[in-house]
């Protein structure tokens, strides 16, 4: 498997198998089928929910720990120091390891900089190896990297043709912060797979319009971690090493670029119910 380095010197897999939405029932038969075709890096979260089925299936692979790169993310309700330092601890519990390989602050509401202040300090015991933001707008990140010891090794943001972010990219590259892509194929949007640009360059190099923009993303130096629970879309979904886009290629790509998103909730309202959704994960956990 390919991989990104980090400004921290540690590597990361450039394709990931996401786990969002993916129920704790299904976990398993999705991570064997993926660890099967050659998937390394697992990304989950607080929020949802299967963090339990991840560790149980990580384990039942068989495979040694150290061959698996595991992410996951820390909700803004676990905000601050002293909240940070104890989810931490009950995370590695529940997917039954020892350490991460990334942790990333979920949201960036609430005191993000007493969490990332733990989630150095969890760097430093051993307990997580790199760590990062995930849906940080520029204001934010500024903030918390102009306190930080560590700076943050991966952003993930949403990012797809239709909604590419390159100014927010360009400034996470200054950091050495690699941008990890969720949405990338645009929540499955029927109009983007649609595209003619797509359809043409998957008859050119024999690939679905799907294989071609998760290649844009890699080649525009971006981790992707779709998701899926079909067999045939998580073999597919790694099959991006055996064809390049021209720059020209990709040059088309990049005026698709609509500014549009497809996670849009008004910041607003997104405090509001992100302050109010304290949860057991434990208990919730299957």
């Amino acid at each position: 498997m390919e991989t990104f380095t980090l400004n921290d010197g540690n590597q990361i897999p450039k394709v990931g198998i996401g786990l969002n939405q993916v129920r704790s029932a299904d976990v398993g038969p999705v991570l064997a089928r993926a660890f099967e075709v050659g998937y390394r890096s697992v990304d989950t979260a607080n929020t949802y929910l299967n963090e339990r089925a991840v560790g149980r299936a990580v384990r039942d692979s068989g495979l040694p720990r150290d061959e698996i790169y595991l992410t996951t993310k820390v909700w803004s309700t676990e905000s601050g120091y002293t909240r940070m330092s104890a989810a931490i601890d009950r995370t590695l519990e529940r997917l039954d390891t020892d350490y991460l390989d990334l942790l990333l602050v979920h949201q960036q509401y609430g005191d993000y900089n007493g969490s990332w202040k733990a989630m150095e300090d969890a760097v430093g015991a051993g307990k997580v190896r790199s760590i990062g933001i995930s849906n940080f707008n520029r204001r934010r990140l500024t903030d918390l990297i102009s306190r930080a010891t560590v700076l943050p090794a991966v952003a993930q943001i949403e990012r797809h043709p239709y909604f590419q972010q390159r100014e927010q990219k360009e400034f996470l590259e200054q950091f050495g912060t690699v941008v990890g892509g969720w949405f990338p194929l645009g929540r499955g949007n029927r109009e983007l797979l649609a595209e003619p640009l797509f359809a043409e360059l998957g008859r050119k190099y024999g690939k679905s319009p799907a294989q071609v923009i998760l290649r844009w993303h890699l080649q525009g130096d971006t981790i992707v971690i779709p998701g899926s629970t079909d067999p045939a879309h998580i073999r597919s979904n790694l099959e991006l090493f055996d064809f390049t886009l021209t720059a020209q290629e990709m040059d088309r790509i990049a005026v698709m670029d609509k500014n549009e998103r497809f996670h849009n909730l008004p910041e607003p309202v997104e405090r509001i119910i992100f302050q109010s959704m304290r949860m057991d994960y434990d208990k919730r956990q299957r």
